[in-house]
């Protein structure tokens, strides 16, 4: 038996690549707006840029930051083989911008009322990562 065998039967985490090239940017100070422009791809420039919108009161803007964020988050997972569920480990830092995406979607879901979308993305993190789920809330 492998040490890393899923004795529970459900899928293998997944663990999307690392690119460093956003991360680097945003570490050094370069505005998620500028990093989103530079790697559209980013999940993690989405979900900062969200978040910077929903502090400053914008909702509808953040709501529309965390979306894109959560589907480009999708689709790099999608072509890391997940296969719509399964772990997506916080604890992997390249998972952490779709993750910060989801609950920024899920926060700004509620905050306009929308509630079944505000559930659907609250299970879907918790689900997906119980320690995301605890972080970022």
């Amino acid at each position: 038996m492998s040490i890393h065998e899923n004795l529970l039967g459900g899928p293998p985490p997944t663990h999307l690549p690392d690119d460093p090239g956003p991360r680097e940017m945003l570490a050094s100070g370069t505005a998620p707006v500028e990093v989103a422009a530079a790697y559209p791809t980013s999940s993690l420039a989405w979900a900062l840029l969200a978040d910077d919108a929903f502090e400053a009161g914008r909702v509808v803007e953040s709501y529309a930051y965390a979306r894109t964020g959560y589907h480009r988050g999708l689709d790099a997972l999608r072509r890391s083989g997940w296969k719509g569920h399964g772990p997506v480990p916080f604890e992997h830092e390249p998972n952490r911008g779709f993750l910060r995406a989801l609950h920024a979607l899920a926060r700004a879901a509620e905050s306009i009322g929308e509630h079944e979308e505000h559930e659907r993305c609250s299970s879907f993190l918790k689900e997906s990562s119980p320690t995301a789920a605890a972080t970022l809330s």
